[in-house]
């Protein structure tokens, strides 16, 4: 399978977690930013070091690198410019891409300055792919820092560039310890504003932040949710799986189609789902897409993990075996769970279906 080739759909894309290496040391330059690295190479392997290392705080300390290279308009515009042409050139169709306005404002940007400067930087490379014969497009998804603040804040600035580019809502930071009822003012106000959400949980959380997410925040997919398995029981005889009870969550979950975003690099690195292993093969994306539940394929991090969307599918493929139409079927379930409106939704389907139909010599 050429993989690449295939058209693909991107949920769960952090802005400030796909920065090309050679533009972080530009824009550090500009900014007075001292890098670990100064070169390009060096420093996308330290990234992807500290993101392997299996310390949350060296994990964390990388994006104290790329957030702090993003203060100024210019620098938002040019990362989000250079993260459309990246995606499209895996032939990336439809792309969220998710980042906290609150972190970007250091020097003196205001929220809707930041806003508007993603949204150029995507229209920028949308236009400057359409120029080239190709084809993406895109939607911002505004985050709150789950253990600051803001969240009404940002919930609102979502909502009033609801008709520029922003898609949707989400929160994110340490689960443990906050979950999203403490920004139940916020998802109130998304709620009657009728603004889609999505919420981190099922990562470092488990059932009960998965449970609120739905609950106090109106989740309509879930930003990884591998740790749904924990409400899925299995007996097993002889090393056979003989019956398989879903939890009142799970079954919740399942019945009403609401789509994992799930990032298997970064689900490994992170230990979303050490409580089964630590290999790739541990993952449970494959006994959650087996049991039929929605499941999406995502890159998180693209910087630190090393990773792009097709890298993801390779990965996939390696380790469980999936053909040409389970990873059709990712991208199916991407479209369907998509923050778009029914019309956009059903283009991207049939770009989709259209898409895979060549690739298997159906057409």
């Amino acid at each position: 399978m050429d993989i690449q080739a295939l058209p693909k759909i991107s949920l769960h894309d952090h802005l400030d977690g796909g920065l090309r290496p050679q533009t972080i040391i530009e824009l550090a330059s500009e900014a007075g930013h001292t890098l670990p690295k100064d070169n390009a190479l060096e420093l996308a392997d330290w990234f992807m070091e500290n993101a392997n290392s299996g310390s949350l705080v060296r994990y964390l300390e990388t994006f104290s690198h790329t957030v702090g290279v993003m203060q100024t308009k210019a620098a938002l515009q040019r990362v989000a410019y250079e993260a459309v042409l990246d995606l499209a050139a895996e032939n990336v169709i439809y792309a969220e891409l998710r980042w906290a306005p609150e972190l970007h404002l250091q020097n003196g940007l205001s929220l809707d300055d930041a806003a508007e400067a993603v949204q150029d930087g995507l229209e920028q490379g949308m236009d400057d792919v359409s120029g080239r014969g190709g084809s993406i497009r895109t939607g911002q998804v505004l985050i709150a820092m789950r253990q600051a603040d803001r969240a009404l804040e940002i919930a609102e600035l979502a909502v009033s560039h609801r008709n520029d580019g922003v898609v949707g809502f989400d929160i994110a930071g340490p689960e443990d310890g906050f979950l999203p009822s403490r920004h139940k003012v916020a998802f109130d106000y998304l709620a009657e504003q009728l603004f889609p959400v999505t919420v981190h949980a099922g990562e470092a959380g488990g059932v009960d932040s998965i449970k609120d997410a739905i609950v106090s925040g109106r989740a309509l997919r879930l930003g990884h949710g591998v740790r749904l398995v924990e409400d899925i029981m299995f007996s097993r005889t002889d090393g056979d799986t003989d019956l398989v009870v879903l939890g009142d969550l799970a079954q919740w979950v399942y019945d009403r189609h609401i789509a994992l975003e799930i990032s298997p690099s970064s689900n490994l690195q992170t230990g979303a789902f050490a409580m089964l292993g630590d290999k790739m093969a541990d993952h449970p994306i494959d006994i959650l897409y087996d049991l039929g539940f929605t499941v999406t394929v995502n890159t998180d991090n693209r910087l630190m993990s090393g990773t792009n969307l097709t890298r993801e599918l390779e990965i996939l493929v390696d380790t469980f075996g999936y053909q040409l139409g389970d990873l059709e079927q990712f991208q199916l379930n991407a479209a369907e769970a998509s923050f778009q409106g029914l019309t956009e939704r059903e283009e991207l389907i049939d770009l989709v279906e259209q898409g895979f139909a060549r690739a298997s010599g159906a057409v």
